[in-house]
């Protein structure tokens, strides 16, 4: 078992860049910190679990939402510095494999990578004292990724500067605080690096 594993949700190019067709407003500003963070996985060899979106050009989703991550498409790819060298990509198939790797990669269609037939053996084959929770968005896929961690009974810790919200002082604020009641610890991107 892993002491920590860090579980990044959806840091990909549609939601981070200005220039994304989801884009939270400021979230390039996380880019700095999921950089030093990244840093700290290469230096100490600490496993990723990455999640991201991979829609059809007419998933049900869109629906809901305006389309984005298209698999395929530049706004799918995760943003510089996210994506390690050795990366396996996981599709949401459930005859997909699970690789030893230093990243794996868990394909989702939904904003719940619990909706996945992956997740739960990506997680029993990186099992860790604590899962380390940072992207986007707050509210939503970074809330039912941590409430899933949760409900499994597993400790996460969240990263309270490397997150990014659509409504940081009302639904952002309120998943937080849900996800405190149910257990998850928050600590910053410079306590994690030891600064």
């Amino acid at each position: 078992m892993h002491s920590t594993v860090f579980f990044d949700v959806d840091t990909q190019n549609d939601f981070l860049l200005p220039v994304g067709s989801l884009y939270v407003p400021g979230a390039e500003k996380l880019i700095p910190t999921l950089e030093r963070l990244y840093a700290l996985v290469r230096s100490r060899a600490i496993p990723v679990i990455s999640t991201l979106d991979a829609h059809t050009d007419r998933d049900i989703e869109f629906a809901t939402w305006p389309p984005h991550c298209v698999a395929g498409t530049l706004g799918q790819l995760k943003v510089a510095g996210t994506l390690l060298p050795g990366a396996v990509t996981v599709p949401n198939v459930a005859s997909a494999e699970i690789p030893e790797a230093p990243q794996l990669i868990v394909e989702k269609q939904t904003i719940d990578v619990f909706d996945t037939t992956t997740i739960r053996r990506v997680l029993e084959a990186r099992p860790a004292k604590r899962y380390v929770v940072f992207g986007v968005v707050t509210e939503i896929c970074v809330w039912t990724s941590a409430r899933g961690l949760l409900a499994a009974g597993h400790a996460v810790d969240i990263v309270t500067d490397a997150v990014a919200s659509l409504d940081p002082n009302g639904r952002g604020r309120e998943s937080l605080d849900a996800l405190a009641v149910l257990g998850a610890r928050f600590i910053t991107s410079a306590e994690m690096l030891g600064q």
